[in-house]
């Protein structure tokens, strides 16, 4: 782990992790597992955000108890395998706005062509979580960044399930100043660009389309 990179390698979520990776867990079963590591992630990615205290009364006394500065936060999925990702946090985080951000990857250059965004107004009032279940070749993740930044979020964090080095090599070049968060950073790339040894095509498995 870096000051970049934060491998999130809690027992519970490695092994969740690897009973998603196995090619005959189904769709059900594949998108509970995504929700219980997305919200197990999520413990960490809000580990450091600011807090404040306000006075409140307990059945017994009055005390000075802390509560997050800023509890709306906003998320935002890059579709449509990120929305995999969406309700495990939102259990957490049940105030946070939450947008959304259509990428494909053209097969040919292998570059993300956008198809559709739709995010909350007023973005610098929100901590901003970027959630994607893979972080590939990374262009797809630094093409949603690039838009939302547009947009003057508070602040930013990625976070994903899988990452490979060039994914987060391409997206530390492109963003120095976002950092990831991850259930596990794997081989790499194979010829198709999947990550290896993967998950495969993580919304196929969410939706059953392979």
């Amino acid at each position: 782990m870096t000051n970049h990179v934060h491998v999130v390698d809690h027992p519970l979520v490695q092994h969740k992790l690897s009973v998603l990776r196995k090619k005959e867990t189904g769709p059900s079963l594949f998108r509970d597992l995504l929700n219980d590591i997305s919200a197990l992630l999520a413990y960490e990615i809000t580990r450091d955000l600011p807090m404040t205290t306000r006075t409140i009364e307990t059945p017994l006394t009055t005390m000075d108890a802390p509560f997050l500065e800023n509890p709306e936060m906003c998320l935002v999925s890059i579709l449509r395998a990120g929305n995999g990702l969406l309700d495990g946090m939102l259990q957490l985080l049940p105030d946070a706005r939450v947008g959304h951000i259509g990428l494909y990857r053209d097969p040919k250059t292998f570059r993300s062509v956008e198809y559709y965004f739709k995010i909350p107004p007023n973005m610098e009032n929100y901590d901003t979580i970027v959630v994607d279940p893979m972080l590939a070749t990374g262009h797809s993740a630094a093409s949603a960044i690039d838009r939302i930044k547009s947009t003057k979020p508070k602040s930013m964090r990625f976070m994903c399930l899988l990452a490979s080095p060039e994914g987060i090599e391409y997206l530390h070049e492109e963003h120095p100043d976002v950092p990831i968060y991850t259930a596990s950073i794997d081989e790499g790339l194979n010829e198709k660009k999947y990550i290896v040894p993967g998950i495969g095509d993580a919304g196929d498995r969410m939706f059953g389309t392979q």
